[in-house]
């Protein structure tokens, strides 16, 4: 199962795809580390040691990835094979999903009612706040459309020019 998936995804696509193995139970734990003072419970710490025990596991699998034969073609993310820029719109695009990921995560952990009430009040500095905050995530939305689009066609052209002519 695992040479299919690296074979075809790639080296890097699996690498980054696997990596939510563990990805997941950290977010999870960083998550809610938060709120367990509150509720006195020990959830946060029994997805953090899943975390560091796939995190373990995820590291064994990369150690392995070597070995694993591949087919010879164009994959979308293989960084031996992509142009200089797909690597930079692919880094532009990561960018602006990570920006996007941490303003929701605030979204989700922060209450917003003091924010909310202060607006509703009328006062100024609140209201610029939520502006700045309504700019950045619609900024960063744009940019993961902007920046995919880009890469999409930067793959294309990688893939137009090794097709061969005839």
């Amino acid at each position: 199962m695992i040479t299919r998936l690296v074979d075809r995804f790639g080296r890097t696509g699996f690498a980054a795809l696997s990596s939510l193995i563990w990805a997941l139970p950290m977010a999870a734990w960083a998550g809610s580390a938060d709120l367990s003072p509150i509720d006195k419970t020990a959830y946060p710490w029994v997805a953090l040691a899943i975390g560091l025990v796939m995190l373990a596991v995820w590291i064994v699998l990369l150690t392995r990835l070597g070995a694993v034969a591949v087919t010879p073609r164009q994959r979308r993310f293989d960084l031996q094979q992509m142009s200089r820029s797909e690597k930079r719109w692919t880094l532009a695009f990561a960018a602006f999903v990570t920006g996007l990921i941490a303003w929701l995560n605030g979204a989700a952990t922060v209450d917003g009612t003091p924010l909310l009430t202060a607006i509703g009040a009328g006062k100024v500095g609140p209201s610029l706040l939520a502006a700045a905050l309504a700019a950045f995530v619609i900024a960063m939305a744009a940019g993961i459309g902007w920046s995919w689009r880009s890469e999409s066609a930067a793959y294309r052209e990688r893939v137009r020019r090794a097709a061969p002519v005839g």
